[in-house]
């Protein structure tokens, strides 16, 4: 584990809470376009990407509107660390907590805040489901629920996230810069992660 990693887990506030003015935007607009959303969506890096930053990557598009969008990078781990000393680093109740937690990095914004995307069937109040199959919670208690063995199916941990403005992210698929296809939960939680891009990648129609 990194020095830089360690860092953001001490700097992180005592609950893990997502960029709340975003997600506060993103709900109170979701059905003003439900047709032209890609939430749900894997946004998948052309092998072209001219940003270093997103070079193979896949994000999960958590949220898509009018305002703008907010996904999490699923395929870039960073180590791992005791639960209980991440729980510990959170201001959470580490007692007796066993096993360990593996760490992504979930994009270039705010990388001092934690989500958790997790199974649909777990939720919490301000839980927010993606697709059905995969959702969303950024809270103390979801990582006190898994630590305990009372949390959702599977998970995974990232900090920080990927953002864009109105219109960024529609100009950046025009470029081709990324494709989008459904999202699929075992990308997301079960192959492993050096092979989650090139099996995305694979599911393009050919003819693209």
């Amino acid at each position: 584990m990194s020095f830089g990693l360690r860092m953001r887990l001490v700097l992180a506030a005592a609950v893990i809470l997502p960029p709340a003015t975003l997600l506060h935007v993103a709900r109170s607009t979701a059905e003003q376009s439900p047709h032209a959303s890609l939430a749900g969506q894997f946004l998948i890096a052309s092998p072209d990407m001219g940003d270093p930053r997103f070079e193979r990557t896949v994000i999960l598009l958590v949220e898509h509107n009018p305002r703008g969008a907010f996904g999490i990078v699923v395929n870039r781990p960073m180590g791992e660390r005791p639960l209980a000393d991440v729980l510990r680093g959170l201001g959470g109740n580490a007692t007796g907590i066993e096993g360990t937690a593996r760490i992504f990095w979930g994009g270039p914004v705010q990388p001092q805040v934690g989500f958790v995307v997790h199974t649909a069937e777990y939720r919490r109040a301000g839980t927010i489901d993606v697709d059905g199959r995969v959702a969303m919670t950024s809270s103390l208690e979801v990582l006190q629920d898994i630590a305990t063995g009372k949390g959702p199916e599977k998970s995974l941990l990232a900090f920080g996230y990927a953002g864009w403005e109105p219109g960024q992210l529609e100009g950046e698929l025009r470029l081709q810069a990324w494709f989008t296809e459904p999202a699929d939960a075992k990308l997301v939680f079960d192959e492993e992660r050096e092979t989650v891009w090139d099996k995305a990648l694979a599911r393009r129609p050919r003819d693209i």
